[in-house]
């Protein structure tokens, strides 16, 4: 009977042994496991998709920039249509002769020429960014004036000998950095400069620059012109030879002119040092040789430089009145001076006074060649702004900033 019912229990289902359900369950974990391998699979191959399209992606993202760079308008001057990669040699060609020129200077007023130029201040409003890029922009404006010029006058140049000294000086230049000549195109001009694709713009510009020079030499002035600009700049040119020797006021440490005791300690020192630089007047005026007498009153430190047989150091030939320290300049051009004139004079910006002693001033013709020079630059910078006037710059990208800062100013 209780077998009976064991039977009506199971219903006609068939029982499972252990060993029957160990089996049944490994074979659900196998399914289980192609289910995950195949999502497994289908996952890698989607990420090697992705990955692939922004391989893809990054290729033809960095191709049209460089097309863009290379053919796409950055800005127009004048008729001229100026790529990026042009605008940048510029940039670059400007920046690097400015921090040539003014490196050590700039270097002591925090400027980082390795840092982002955007984020140090030039003045007002511009960084060093904008002047640069203001730079470049006038560049290429009379660049492309003087070129356009010379082919109008059908001005004829060879450049090949200037271009090989180009690519000379870059190789030497890049060999000097420890680097090779085509990295050194895109560290000195820009992410997409090349020897090929700059080689037009350096051509262009040695063509300007020798127009330049041409337009100086057909400027040349007549030789009254250049007697006529020098009675009219007298001061400019005239040279002088003198003698002179410093006495500085040797006030105690920390002596100043900001308070009265100070005060009468700088001016105290002031007076001993006007006695000494009497006392040597009255000693030269008696017959004394200078060079001796600056010897005698020489710091040690500076005892040897009038010690030297060769050299005077108090003798200075062929001054121009704008070298001449203030304190002497007017003194030794005053109308009349004549050789052997001495004086004591005051030096009181840098607390110190001068025997001075005048030998003579005279006119270099040498200078001829100065004044000619300098009446035919301004007469071919003048041209030059003339021509340059409808070589106006629009900027397709609104990317030169200067140029807003302009426009606010007037």
């Amino acid at each position: 009977m209780a077998k009976d019912n064991k039977k009506q229990e199971n219903n006609g289902q068939k029982v499972q042994t252990k060993y029957e359900r160990k089996i049944e369950e490994r074979k659900k974990q196998e399914e289980k496991d192609k289910r995950d391998a195949k999502m497994m699979r289908i996952g890698v191959i989607a990420v090697c998709v992705l990955i692939a399209v922004a391989i893809v992606g990054s290729i033809a993202a960095s191709v049209f920039r460089k097309k863009a760079a290379t053919s796409d308008a950055y800005v127009t001057i004048g008729d001229h249509s100026v790529t990026k990669l042009e605008f940048d040699y510029y940039y670059y060609l400007m920046k690097n002769n400015y921090m040539t020129t003014y490196g050590s200077l700039l270097s002591y007023m925090g400027v980082d020429a390795t840092q982002d130029l955007d984020d140090q201040q030039y003045s007002g409003e511009m960084t060093y960014k904008d002047l640069f890029e203001q730079l470049a922009v006038e560049q290429i404006r009379q660049t492309k004036a003087l070129a356009d010029d010379a082919a109008a006058n059908n001005f004829v140049y060879d450049d090949t000998e200037d271009y090989a000294a180009i690519l000379n000086e870059v190789a030497v230049n890049a060999e000097a950095a420890g680097t090779t000549v085509k990295n050194y195109y895109k560290l000195s001009y820009g992410e997409y400069a090349t020897e090929e694709n700059l080689e037009p713009f350096a051509k262009e510009g040695l063509l300007a620059g020798e127009y330049y020079n041409y337009l100086i030499e057909q400027n040349a002035p007549e030789a009254q012109e250049i007697k006529d600009y020098y009675a009219e700049n007298i001061l400019n040119y005239d040279r002088v030879d003198y003698y002179s020797f410093a006495f500085g006021a040797e006030s105690e440490e920390g002596a100043s002119e900001e308070d009265a005791a100070s005060q009468e300690d700088v001016e105290k020192a002031m007076e001993d040092a006007r006695e000494k630089a009497e006392a040597m007047k009255k000693a030269r005026e008696a017959g004394a040789a200078f060079k001796d007498l600056c010897l005698e009153n020489a710091s040690e430190e500076n005892k040897a430089m009038y010690e030297d047989s060769e050299t005077d150091a108090s003798l200075r030939e062929g001054a121009y009145h704008s070298s001449v320290p203030a304190a002497m300049a007017d003194w030794l051009y005053e109308d009349g001076r004549t050789q052997g004139d001495i004086a004591v004079l005051e030096d009181e910006g840098n607390n110190q006074y001068y025997v001075v002693e005048f030998v003579k001033r005279y006119y270099d013709e040498a200078d001829d060649k100065n004044i000619s020079n300098t009446i035919a630059s301004e007469r071919v910078s003048e041209y030059i702004e003339n021509i340059m006037e409808s070589y106006t710059v629009t900027d397709h990208k609104g990317e030169l900033k200067y140029l807003t800062i302009e426009d606010a100013v007037e």
